[in-house]
């Protein structure tokens, strides 16, 4: 199993845009350093988040880290244009040596639409359209036109992801086209997310393909004990999801809602090291995921802290789920 990280880089009251992004590289190289496979910067256009073009910080990731994949997570592909998207990350593919990635999805906030002037009501058909167009793009290098799109990726084909947050009709769509898919579980029972999964590889079996990878992406945090990871993180996760719940109708968080979260069959990652490693290994047994990311940069928690949280997802829960997986499969 794949291991790695993702950051909205969320602002914090007080830092500067360039503060926040050099930190932002500074967590990149550490991932790198403590052996994560993945590490994926998203795309937004609202003041609580820093980055708006993920290619651009990832390139500078690129030039400080060397082994580590890049990936967005996601681009809004609905509101962009595939030509730029697959121009921009092969570029990325070529300054890293190959190890860019492309996570696609329609995401979950609208600002970009009005941004750059789309319609709301063309949602699902803008998604629809233009990963039709970018799949064009990867696989002939050309427009439908016949015009060649450049510069080419090391990587052929370039890895293309498909997000998915709760649409049971974007899971069958990844697994028909044989992509990948990566599921957000941020709330609820996990469990409630298996008929995903299933309809995803159910797709991909009906059209004839193999079965797709899947990722699992969450939120999390870690720290020495239970107590100081919850203490530490709920401030700062509660006062964004309850910035964001205000504009989209959802109950305040709640303490206690967030402790229950952090257990064995709750939705967060959020504890020490034991307990994120035996939630993983319980997931795997659901999901039987190739991928699983972790989101620990929610709501400004200071970076200090963030930086804990990567060392110890890299030096002592990674060892010993991989330990266990490869246990299980002897």
């Amino acid at each position: 199993m794949e291991i790695g990280v993702f950051t909205f880089a969320d602002t914090r009251e007080g830092e500067s845009p360039e503060q926040r992004l050099r930190e932002v590289v500074e967590e990149a190289e550490l991932a790198d350093e403590v052996g994560l496979d993945v590490f994926g910067v998203g795309e937004h256009h609202r003041p609580d988040f820093t980055v708006s073009t993920p290619a651009v910080v990832l390139a500078a990731v690129a030039a400080r880290t060397k082994r580590i994949r890049l990936t967005s997570a996601v681009t809004v592909l609905s509101s962009d244009d595939p030509i730029r998207v697959f121009q921009e990350f092969s570029t990325l593919d070529l300054v890293s040596g190959g190890r860019a990635e492309i996570m696609v999805g329609r995401g979950s906030f609208i600002e970009s639409f009005p941004l750059f002037g789309y319609d709301l009501r063309d949602y699902d058909k803008l998604f629809a359209e233009k990963l039709e167009r970018l799949l064009e793009i990867r696989e002939t290098g050309t427009t439908p036109g016949g015009q060649g799109v450049y510069p080419r990726p090391v990587q052929d084909p370039l890895p293309l992801w498909i997000a998915v947050g709760g649409t049971p009709e974007s899971a069958v769509r990844a697994g028909m086209l044989g992509l990948p898919m990566a599921l957000a579980i941020i709330w609820g029972l996990p469990e409630r997310f298996k008929p995903f999964v299933e309809l995803h590889r159910r797709g991909a079996e009906e059209a004839g393909r193999e079965p797709p990878r899947l990722s699992i992406n969450s939120h999390g945090y870690i720290a020495p004990t239970r107590e100081e990871a919850l203490e530490e993180s709920f401030p700062f996760v509660s006062a964004a999801m309850n910035r964001i719940g205000q504009e989209r109708g959802w109950s305040p968080m709640r303490r206690a809602d967030y402790d229950t979260a952090a257990t064995l069959r709750g939705a967060n990652f959020v504890g020490t090291s034991q307990e994120v490693v035996d939630k993983i290994l319980f997931q795997h047994e659901l999901f039987g995921h190739d991928r699983f990311l972790l989101q620990f940069t929610i709501g400004g928690i200071p970076h200090e802290g963030i930086l804990r949280s990567i060392e110890l997802l890299g030096r002592e829960v990674v060892p010993r789920v991989r330990e266990e997986l490869a246990r299980r499969a002897a």
